[in-house]
């Protein structure tokens, strides 16, 4: 039975005290209820900004498939496991589309298009163990079905194969931007465990936070698109900062989502962030509004990772409009995405990452 009380008919491959199951049983269930990796993850009616790039998507899957390969069993089985979960693919999409916007169609953007998405994929291995998550994309996470060390493994992998295929642009700036970027989300993730259960974390804080472990990989997408199209420097920031603010807009959103979501459509915990002791911005705004008894009821709950008042928490940051004001924040963060594009010849392209940013604002999951 699965976490929404349906029977399911994929089997469990759930590690026992961080160990992980033998090789042969996780390849076969893996096998059995995962065909070879596709990942259709976005999609691409014509109705949608991404159908422009549904058959650039198609070849990047095919760039993912092949670097994937591995002759230890465990790293493709995992690697597959989480790639394939059914993601937003965001950020190689971004990359594209920059890409059809600045008229850059060399195949190497298929490739760089995988490393970003390589790179986070890395990222969400780490976070969930990390923060030890048990639910991504409704179902497990891979740490809950293979273990810490595979997960903390299978991440390291990914990143060193990123770093492989990125040496095949040839183009230094591209290593620089994408060691940055790495270096940069490593930051965030260190600064975000310090914050932990800190309830006197600002909005300045905040967005420190989200803009090096969230950000910065959707400013480096966008970024790579313009070295690889040889931009001037006023063309190449302009699309480093849509790519920024649009990440942070996401990011942001996510956050509301954590208190104004559907755990159906989320496909992970309502709450987590506040059973982590994350202290997201719906609940630094409500704390600036609410009473002194609503302002000591959060700050116990991220002090202590309390869940028990998770549903007198949700009503305080509804009534104190904080939910209101965090999507206003991220309102104002697409509206400085979708200005950044002026300096783009117009496009269906340009069109595309303009709709997507509106789009961002209605997101459930």
């Amino acid at each position: 039975m699965d976490i929404y009380g349906r029977i399911s008919a994929e089997p469990e491959i759930i590690a026992v005290n961080g160990s992980v199951p033998p090789i042969p049983i996780i390849q076969q269930r893996f096998d059995a209820f995962h065909p070879p990796f596709s990942s259709h993850a976005l999609s691409t009616t014509t109705s949608t900004p991404l159908a422009l790039i549904a058959a650039d998507m198609a070849e990047v899957d095919r760039v993912i498939a092949q670097r994937l390969d591995s002759g230890v069993p465990l790293v493709g089985t995992v690697s597959q496991y989480i790639i394939s979960a059914g993601g937003k693919r965001i950020r190689p999409a971004l990359l594209l589309l920059m890409a059809g916007a600045l008229g850059y169609t060399d195949a190497q953007r298929h490739n760089l298009a995988a490393v970003v998405e390589f790179i986070h994929t890395a990222t969400l291995l780490h976070d969930d163990v990390v923060d030890e998550s048990t639910l991504r994309r409704g179902r497990p996470t891979a740490n809950e079905s293979f273990g810490n060390p595979a997960s903390v493994l299978v991440g390291d992998f990914l990143y060193s194969r990123a770093f492989q295929m990125m040496v095949d642009s040839g183009e230094m700036r591209v290593m620089e931007v994408l060691a940055e970027a790495t270096n940069v989300i490593a930051e965030g993730e260190v600064l975000q465990l310090m914050n932990m259960h800190d309830a006197s974390l600002d909005e300045a804080g905040y967005l420190r936070v989200i803009r090096s472990k969230t950000a910065k990989l959707f400013e480096a997408s966008t970024r790579l698109a313009a070295i690889l199209a040889k931009c001037p420097p006023d063309v190449e920031a302009a699309c480093a900062e849509y790519g920024q603010a649009l990440g942070t807009a996401f990011q942001v959103i996510d956050d509301v989502l954590d208190y104004d979501g559907d755990a159906k459509e989320l496909g992970k915990n309502l709450g987590d962030d506040l059973r982590e002791g994350k202290n997201t911005l719906p609940l630094i705004i409500a704390m600036q509004r609410g009473t002194p008894a609503q302002r000591q009821t959060i700050q116990s709950a991220i002090e202590n990772g309390e869940m028990d008042a998770l549903a007198e928490i949700v009503d305080i940051v509804r009534s104190t409009g904080a939910l209101e004001a965090t999507r206003a924040a991220a309102s104002a963060e697409a509206e400085r995405a979708i200005a950044a594009l002026n300096i783009l010849p117009i496009s269906p392209y340009r069109e595309a990452m303009h709709a997507l940013a509106a789009q961002l604002l209605d997101r459930r999951n």
